[in-house]
């Protein structure tokens, strides 16, 4: 959501910076993007135990994670990211679902979406970080995705910003768009996995008709992923080899269990 729907990053680096150095911890504005995806109270414990040599509590984390978001809510209010609307337009009229998998738990942020992208968002498919124990860049908020839209990795497109985030979707087998729409180097995206770069959501809004691009076959049967052929163009970003995909994933699993393969 941070930085695909809304241009939010900003906002939560600074208020990290901020939160973090009234705790005692020193967190550069520049280390949100790194760590950006991952569940907020895990971000707290991996700097605890960084800078102050132990493991806190999750009742520890989760007071600062407050003042955290307390600071990140007195921020001026994060305006949509250009071309993300026009995307989700597009993703619906060809009949696909648009599921928000996110580790915020800012309500200031989550509570805007419905209003902000009328008949874009349902709130029936939303994962957030009170929905998963493990966030990015562990593939469980994704699963998890998968799972409420009842989709397979081979039938699922990720728009991802965060190399956490990019780290998560590749390991749950995803066809994973980078979109590096903050500072960091493209390489800091691209040595995640990504199957795609691009360099701002407008571009892709427009490149949206080849994504994933015709060089891409999908194969059925047992033997199910995505895999690449010889181009027969030039395409305006980075198209790495794609992973297999095990057979044995379900994202509805009869048992009620999390998906796992």
């Amino acid at each position: 959501m941070d930085g695909v729907i809304y241009d939010s990053m900003p906002n939560h680096a600074h208020s990290w910076h901020q939160s973090m150095a009234a705790a005692g911890i020193d967190m550069e504005e520049s280390e949100a993007y790194l760590y950006e995806g991952m569940r907020g109270v895990e971000t707290i414990k991996l700097k605890a135990r960084q800078q102050w040599h132990r493991e806190i509590s999750d009742e520890e984390a989760q007071k600062l994670y407050e003042l955290k978001a307390k600071m990140f809510s007195q921020c001026p209010p994060a305006l949509k990211m250009e071309g993300t609307e026009e995307l989700m337009r597009q993703i619906k009229a060809d009949g696909l679902k648009i599921c928000v998998v996110t580790g915020s738990a800012q309500h200031t942020l989550l509570d805007k979406l419905a209003g902000d992208f009328p008949g874009l968002i349902d709130p029936d498919l939303m994962v957030t970080s009170y929905d998963v124990s493990h966030g990015k860049p562990a593939p469980d908020p994704y699963l998890a995705g998968m799972k409420k839209a009842h989709v397979y990795p081979w039938e699922s497109i990720v728009v991802e910003n965060a190399p956490l985030g990019v780290q998560a979707a590749v390991a749950a087998r995803c066809f994973t768009i980078a979109v590096n729409t903050g500072p960091l180097p493209d390489e800091e995206l691209i040595s995640k996995g990504a199957d795609l770069l691009m360099p701002d959501m407008r571009t892709l809004s427009h490149q949206w008709r080849d994504v994933p691009p015709r060089e891409y076959t999908h194969l059925s049967g047992d033997d199910r992923r995505w895999q690449q052929t010889p181009a027969s163009r030039h395409l305006p970003y980075q198209t790495p080899a794609l992973p297999r995909y095990p057979s044995s994933y379900s994202p509805h699993p009869s048992n009620g269990q999390n998906p796992s393969w």
